[in-house]
């Protein structure tokens, strides 16, 4: 393991950690407005980690850092509770309450990409990849340089993985909006099982890779950073 990278985990996990809970928190507050307050007597409508982290410790704390050191990689999760008879009652608004989370991640990619941009228009980044910038003078602008990077593109990948359509990804419940509410119940029955859930989440992480190629080209071209 190189001390690059060592240095860059603090930054990989924060990005992680604010992602995931800016995400759940979405979950939370659309449940609310649509009428289901589990998750907000949960204190998960809001964005203090602490909260989230006393839910899903392993989720968002041991898993994380253990697969940082291990693979090099990032893994974990959040949850935000729901009532699943709200659910069946109002598969639409529960479709929404599901959206709400990867919508969150893709709107914080949008806010790192416009923070590169701003960066770069002021001279303090330069852009040295597709989707990545590094700084022109060293220092905490580095550190933030590195910060908007990892954000823009952890979020475009938590973005993607969420809408795949497969329990317990929110991919599933999105459905809700397209199908009609007869089929969706009875698919929510059908896959409902834990059994269901291992194996979409399985189906969903060798999906992925054949997804996130197109989609950080396409970000690439429309965030546009070399201008």
């Amino acid at each position: 393991m190189s001390f690059d990278f060592l240095a860059l985990l603090p930054l990989w996990y924060v990005a992680f950690l604010f992602s995931t809970v800016c995400h759940e928190a979405a979950h939370a507050l659309v449940a609310k407005w649509g009428g289901d307050r589990t998750a907000y007597a949960g204190g998960q409508v809001t964005l203090d980690p602490l909260p989230h982290i006393r839910r899903e410790p392993f989720g968002l704390v041991v898993i994380p850092i253990l697969s940082l050191l291990t693979s090099q990689s990032m893994w974990g999760w959040g949850s935000a509770p729901f009532d699943p008879f709200w659910q069946i009652r109002y598969p639409r608004r529960a479709a929404l309450m599901a959206l709400a989370g990867p919508t969150t991640n893709f709107l914080l990619a949008i806010v790192a990409a416009v923070a590169m941009h701003v960066g770069i228009a002021a001279g303090l980044f330069l852009p040295v990849g597709a989707l990545s910038v590094a700084s022109l003078h060293g220092g905490l602008l580095e550190g933030l340089g590195q910060f908007v990077t990892i954000l823009l593109q952890l979020n475009i990948l938590l973005g993607v993985f969420n809408l795949l359509p497969f329990p317990p990804l929110d991919g599933y419940s999105v459905m809700g909006l397209f199908l009609p509410e007869d089929v969706f119940l009875k698919f929510l029955e059908f896959v409902r099982s834990p059994g269901f859930s291992l194996i979409g989440l399985l189906v969903a992480l060798q999906v992925l890779p054949y997804l996130v190629t197109p989609v950080m080209i396409f970000a690439a071209r429309l965030i546009n950073l070399a201008g």
